[in-house]
């Protein structure tokens, strides 16, 4: 065991399998790739080996287990093959570990019924979460398996940011609480956040604005999550891509007693019909950026919905934090969208938050400050990386470390 050195990284989701071969030696990938439609008639598998050639083929995959096979076959083609020694575990991300699995955890049956009990709680994840692990112990059940879960770096919120002002009894009895979610980014961000202030963790408070189709934020006090904007489900918090974020509870009871719409019907309109997509017809942010720039109302609604949320969160994390030495934005839209940022810390410069346009405007994969001199926050543009933090956490778990 102590000559592997590798972790497969394994994010099933429940059409869709992403995974990448990381060797924890330097970080490096030695492949990565996605499978996508499964248990359609039109499903893709897109994979890069080590030298960075991209394969694609076009087949029907009917199950996890048939994409995972698939998967091996393209890994074993490149002399990577799950059969190899060099192979010390398989890293999983699981949704949602509710208040027992707050650290990274080997997979036994127990602990897969355990996360089957969750299942309530994420409906759309946790299944297909399970499927990808349970093939991934058919295929190698000798391996060490590792579960890596979204919530656990939120498990450290103190009990009053972590609950709702609702009857204890009933809360406890349904496990309602606010577990929060994206958590290996906001933990893999955090630390990438101390390094580039060249700070040790344990030394630095950080505002984490996770930006993609779905946003999170969260309030990072010396490397410990003391508060983040997702909740029971991903539903709660920001403005998001296709999900409304935070909506009075009422909304529910009116649209249900009034509009007559089933419930399945309002969890439908409020995760995928809601946010930029429901304000504007679009949750790409380029084109919504672009069609305000056009002068279309609809849009420039959207972006602003957008942007005045995020400040709300990220005012209110620097009160719940009192001082906070970097805000750090990472994900898709975060790592990319410059008048994102802009518009997030305009006018802030009375809390010490202001971003240097030159420098903002500047496209890099790196971590990059965008904040000048004199701000006394900085600002940061930090690069996520979900499958490294999954593949450490594994490798250590199996490593003892």
């Amino acid at each position: 065991m102590t000559d592997a050195t590798r972790v497969l990284v394994l994010n099933a989701g429940s059409s869709s399998v992403k995974y990448q071969l990381i060797d924890m030696v330097d970080g490096a990938r030695l492949a990565s790739g996605l499978v996508e439609r499964i248990g359609e008639g039109n499903g893709r598998l897109a994979h890069t080996p080590p030298d960075g050639t991209r394969r694609e083929t076009v087949q029907v995959f009917p199950d996890h287990g048939a994409a995972l096979k698939a998967v091996a076959e393209e890994l074993t083609a490149d002399g990577l093959g799950l059969d190899s020694p060099e192979l010390a575990a398989i890293g999983h991300r699981v949704v949602h570990g509710g208040q027992r699995f707050t650290t990274p955890t080997l997979v036994t049956d127990e602990v897969l019924t355990e996360i089957r009990r969750l299942i309530p709680v994420a409906p759309l994840h946790n299944p297909a979460n399970i499927t990808g692990i349970e093939v991934a112990r058919a295929l190698r059940p000798d391996l060490p398996q590792v579960a890596v879960f979204d919530t656990a770096f939120h498990a450290t919120m103190p009990e009053y940011a972590a609950r709702y002002a609702i009857d204890k009894a009933v809360a406890d009895e349904h496990r309602v609480r606010r577990y929060g979610f994206h958590g290996t980014s906001h933990q893999y961000v955090s630390r990438a956040t101390a390094r580039l202030l060249g700070k040790d963790p344990a030394e630095v408070n950080v505002i984490v604005l996770h930006l993609g189709n779905g946003g999170s934020a969260s309030a990072v006090a010396g490397g410990v999550c003391v508060d983040t904007s997702m909740g029971l489900t991903p539903l709660e918090g920001l403005v998001m891509g296709t999900r409304s974020g935070d909506v009075d509870p009422g909304v529910v009871f009116h649209l249900h007693r009034v509009g007559g719409l089933s419930i399945d019907q309002i969890d439908e309109l409020l995760n995928r019909r809601s946010g930029l997509l429901g304000l504007c017809g679009d949750n790409d942010m380029r084109e919504i950026m672009r069609r305000a720039d056009d002068g279309d109302q609809d849009a420039k609604l959207a972006f602003d919905a957008y942007i005045h949320r995020l400040r709300k969160y990220l005012g209110g994390y620097y009160a719940v934090l009192g001082r906070v030495d970097a805000i750090a934005f990472t994900a898709g839209v975060g790592e990319n969208a410059a008048p994102v940022r802009a518009a997030a810390c305009a006018g802030l410069e009375e809390l010490g938050i202001a971003v240097d346009q030159e420098l903002n405007s500047v496209r890099s994969g790196e971590p990059r400050v965008i904040s000048p001199e004199y701000g006394r926050v900085t600002v940061a543009v930090v690069p996520t990386d979900e499958e490294l933090e999954i593949a450490q956490q594994s490798f250590a778990l199996v490593h003892g470390a």
